[in-house]
């Protein structure tokens, strides 16, 4: 009987472009400005600097170096995207390109093995997500992503695949939350398992086994990562279920289900100030926010461990009152507003001790029923998703049994995610001291999957990479990768930092 693992490595091990629809390539090229557009970000912040000074440069000679520096800064100040499942890009991207010049891979090779990555990373993250770990937590997923970005650059046989995987399984990280969230371990969210991968890797190439059978055995993976596995998520739909296609971009960092409210934030300040007479926290008397329950339950967790402008900043990206704070007061929520110079603002924590959370039960059933980043899982979880969203409310409040009611019937799984949907609402209300309200709504914030009515994502990303002092020829090479030689290939690395690292 063919194991899952054995399945997924026979589909994956020989994937090629050609097999790949357009609309995917695309989605992977989109990435790759992104992702380095989050590296430059993260390069940039103080604690990016010590990280290099301890690491190295995001780009050397060690290609496991490399990776591991570039997972590292490309994660910790949340600016990285995500898709169903998981936030991928950390290793799906960093992996291939920092093995792109020893593995000789053209621009086809380079984008099949980040497409490749993406799609195994998600559909094991995907078979955990009702459980107790998701987003940058499920760290499991660079596990993932490191072996598969470089096993597909060696064009490894399926073989060295299982045994790779169970390798890397076998001892998969764990994340402590006070650890996550209270000092800068968090910068080794992916790094650390993408370190586990590339191990591994190293392991099975001088024929080191692992367990074929490491996701599904009773006591597997799956049995110590899962509140509810989903095995089936593994396998399920393989060459048309497309996880890429749910990739959603980031346009400034913060937390997960924040960007709705970030977005309302700088629409209202456009609105709220003007040149001649900047917005102060004193002009606001007063100021709510409905969302969703998973972004009131990560505001609620993040609040435990923030301590003013002596705030770690791991906790600091998770808490959408101190973001919304500075983006309605500031116009805009970027790397400084992480560092020293942006925590001492007393103004912004100020408002942000004033905001008030509210949860909103519309917006909560419609975060549950869109695909991402739960109502997938819950929809190939059937009835025995019940009890997850049980649990899930219970971290809210009573015995959680409003949620599963909330909830109700889901949609069947999606066929090929063509029409997936992120929908991470937020309302923000502010009353005036001078009388007026003002009161803005949004389901989908911009880059997100299933946007309506907003720019196109390829102007999104490229803006995004640019606003991060990146530069057109890159932009435009990325554009055109999939026809560049391995020496353009080559080329094109070396103008990711140009002169900044």
């Amino acid at each position: 009987m063919t194991t899952l693992t054995e399945e997924l490595a026979g589909w994956a091990s020989v994937l090629r472009l050609d097999d790949i629809p357009d609309d995917v390539v695309t989605t992977a090229k989109h990435q790759i400005l992104s992702q380095l557009a989050a590296v430059r970000a993260g390069l940039d912040h103080p604690l990016g600097q010590k990280f290099v000074r301890g690491f190295g440069a995001p780009i050397q000679e060690d290609p496991a170096r490399s990776a591991f520096v570039l997972s590292g800064l490309g994660s910790w100040l949340h600016f990285d995207d995500t898709a169903y499942a998981g936030h991928l890009s950390n290793s799906t991207v960093a992996v291939p390109l920092a093995y792109a010049r020893t593995q000789g891979l053209t621009g086809e090779r380079l984008l099949t093995s980040i497409i490749v990555a993406n799609e195994t990373a998600a559909r094991i993250t995907a078979a955990t997500t009702l459980g107790p770990f998701r987003g940058q937590s499920a760290a499991f997923t660079h596990v993932t992503g490191a072996i598969a970005g470089r096993l597909r650059g060696e064009d490894a046989p399926a073989q060295r695949w299982v045994d790779t995987l169970g390798l890397g399984f076998g001892l998969p990280p764990r994340t402590v939350p006070v650890g996550f969230l209270d000092g800068d371990a968090k910068l080794f969210g992916a790094s650390t398992p993408v370190r586990v991968g590339l191990d591994a890797c190293d392991a099975s190439a001088v024929g080191l086994a692992g367990s074929p059978v490491i996701f599904e055995h009773p006591e597997g993976f799956l049995s110590r990562f899962a509140t509810i596995p989903l095995p089936e998520a593994v396998v399920a739909g393989l060459g048309t279920r497309w996880h890429t296609r749910t990739t959603s971009f980031k346009v400034h960092p913060g937390g997960p289900g924040m960007d709705s409210a970030i977005d309302l934030g700088l629409e209202l300040h456009r609105e709220l100030a003007t040149p001649g007479s900047p917005l102060r926290a004193e002009d606001i008397a007063e100021i709510s926010v409905d969302t969703s329950l998973y972004t009131a339950v990560v505001e609620r967790r993040a609040a435990e461990y923030l301590r003013g402008a002596l705030s770690p900043v791991s906790a600091l990206v998770f808490s959408l009152r101190y973001t919304l704070a500075t983006a309605l007061l500031t116009g805009q929520l970027s790397t400084d507003d992480f560092t020293e110079k942006g925590l001492a603002d007393t103004e912004r924590w100020a408002l942000a001790g004033r905001i008030d959370v509210r949860l909103d039960q519309d917006m909560t059933r419609e975060l549950f029923h869109c695909e991402v980043p739960f109502g997938e899982a819950l929809r190939l979880a059937g009835g025995r998703g019940k009890e997850w969203l049980r649990q899930f409310g219970a971290g809210w409040e009573g015995d959680g049994q409003w949620l599963v009611d909330l909830v109700g019937e889901l949609p069947p799984p999606s066929r090929d995610f063509s029409d997936a949907r992120k929908v991470t609402g937020a309302r923000v209300q502010i009353r005036m001291t001078d009388g007026r309200s003002v009161s803005r709504e949004l389901d989908v914030p911009m880059g997100a999957i299933g946007s309506v009515g907003r720019p196109p994502i390829a102007g999104v990303v490229r803006d995004k990479w640019l606003g991060t002092g990146g530069s057109e020829e890159f932009a435009d090479g990325v554009d055109q990768l999939e026809k560049a030689s391995a020496e353009e290939v080559g080329r094109l690395l070396t103008l990711i930092f140009d002169k900044d690292a």
